[in-house]
């Protein structure tokens, strides 16, 4: 092969791979402007739920079945105090909190021992799901509905499973220790619960970012908007999942994630599948996927909804530093959790979800990081040898940017409607800001850390990366 042939190869390669790259962008972006348009056609056709807690508590008090509200917990002692309190001012008729100290380092155990005055007690586990060893059970004085569980370390899984197995209610509700519901949350997650005949297996909300809010005594007293932009970022990422992903994925029934920040599920059918996996980064997304296998394998009829109006606010990594590890993790956890259940991929027997959620799955977590990043490069490349016309490069960074940005406007416009959690027009006007901002380094940035992830999945690496928390209620953050 001559100089000339070599040329004409390489030619074709970085043409073809640019187009591979504009095409997987495209089917993205159409995914993405499907789910806006059909999240917006669900809140504006569905019947709204009631309008604060009183209404909610005089249908619903005799209705609402007991909850287990379990909130994992290791190094959390800046936040500790303050989510504990949000839990327990829930407003729900019958709801007990578990937090499960999982082997922190820090004074998180001995902080919720003198701010709850806790004394030992001996309560029966009544399932065992998790791996390691529970090392006491510790009853408030001053809380009868507060129970702390201290067990070695073994991650978010293990504490969580341990939390279920201490659970003597049909509802569990688990939360990260770090993050505060607000307080008609618990009663809007389980009122499908109460229209249900049993099919309903898990419900999912909204999730918030935390900082730049104002909280004291464990609630959200004024909302904001954080002045630095990498939590701003997230805000808008948060709103594309949540209002228009998770809302759309749940009306055509393939809702493939309920946030490890929050999620209630019925106990029973969490024990029955053995409760949370603790070989994965991503337990979150492998237990709802597996809880879809589940079903479908014994062919019973089942639900997971999400329901927009429970919202649940959490500390984001205020820093790239903290973001690097969290986004990393998401991204392994994902490809874990393609690879084990590999089998439900375009299998006509998982319906929907095999033909339709796993599918793009594959599409977000496993073809479209690298597809991008790899778009950057060959796009330009394939200008410069001629292969392309500029044009080509334009429609990639409209792709890229402009669909983006406009994907999150929709979603901020959704939000203002439907939820109203942002309090001024001049937060708004920053939130879209950073919708525009964020496709100029921080989206790039992001795909590098995906690009980590991978690594980590094709170098099975085990070690879980903790997000650096700096406390509720900093306004810097």
């Amino acid at each position: 092969m001559n100089v000339s042939d070599l040329q004409t190869v390489a030619t074709n390669v970085v043409l073809y791979l640019a187009l591979a790259c504009f095409l997987v962008v495209a089917a993205r972006n159409v995914i993405s402007v499907f789910q806006l348009i059909v999240a917006a056609w669900v809140f504006a056709t569905r019947i709204r739920p009631g309008k604060n807690s009183v209404e909610l508590w005089q249908r619903y008090g005799d209705l609402a079945l007991p909850v287990s509200v379990i909130a994992p917990a290791f190094n959390e002692e800046l936040s500790i105090v303050n989510s504990v309190k949000a839990l327990l001012a829930l407003e729900y008729p019958h709801h007990e909190v578990i937090v499960v100290n999982d082997g922190s380092k820090d004074d998180t155990l001995g902080t919720l021992i003198r701010d709850f005055d806790m004394e030992a007690c001996n309560r029966t586990q009544i399932a065992t799901l998790q791996k390691t060893a529970i090392l006491g059970t510790w009853r408030s004085r001053r809380y009868p509905n507060l129970l702390v569980i201290d067990k070695e370390n073994g991650r978010k899984a293990d504490a969580a499973n341990a939390g279920i197995g201490f659970a003597r209610t049909p509802l569990v509700c688990v939360i990260d220790a770090d993050s505060i519901i607000e307080s008609d949350g618990l009663l809007r997650a389980a009122e499908p619960f109460m229209h249900d005949n049993g099919q309903l297996m898990a419900v999912g909300g909204t999730i918030r970012i935390a900082n730049g809010c104002e909280i004291e005594g464990g609630s959200i007293r004024k909302i904001g908007v954080a002045k630095a932009l990498v939590p701003r970022f997230q805000i808008v990422e948060y709103l594309r999942a949540f209002l228009s992903c998770r809302v759309a994925n749940a009306h055509t029934n393939t809702l493939m994630l309920i946030s490890g920040a929050f999620g209630m599920f019925r106990r029973d059918a969490l024990i029955e599948i053995g409760g949370y996996r603790h070989d994965t980064v991503g337990e979150d997304l492998e237990l709802v996927v597996r809880i879809h296998r589940h079903m479908r394998e014994q062919r019973r009829k089942y639900a997971i909804k999400f329901v927009p109006d429970v919202v649940c606010w959490t500390e984001a990594p205020a820093n790239l530093a903290g973001l690097k590890g969290q986004r990393a993790r998401w991204q392994q956890g994902a490809l874990e959790t393609l690879q084990r259940h590999r089998r439900m991929i375009f299998n006509p027997r998982y319906g929907r979800i095999g033909m339709i959620g796993m599918p793009q799955l594959i599409l977000e977590d496993v073809i479209g990081p690298p597809s991008e990043i790899l778009g950057y490069f060959v796009v330009p490349a394939a200008i410069l040898m001629g292969v392309l016309e500029p044009i080509m490069a334009l429609a990639f960074l409209g792709l890229t940017v402009l669909f983006g940005t406009g994907l999150s406007l929709g979603s901020l416009a959704l939000e203002e409607v439907q939820l109203r959690r942002t309090p001024t027009a001049r937060d708004l006007f920053r939130i879209g800001e950073a919708a525009l901002i964020e496709n100029f380094g921080f989206r790039q940035v992001n795909l590098l850390y995906r690009l980590r992830g991978i690594r980590s999945f094709f170098r099975s690496e085990t070690r879980w990366e903790g997000v650096p928390r700096a406390g509720f209620g900093k306004p810097d953050l």
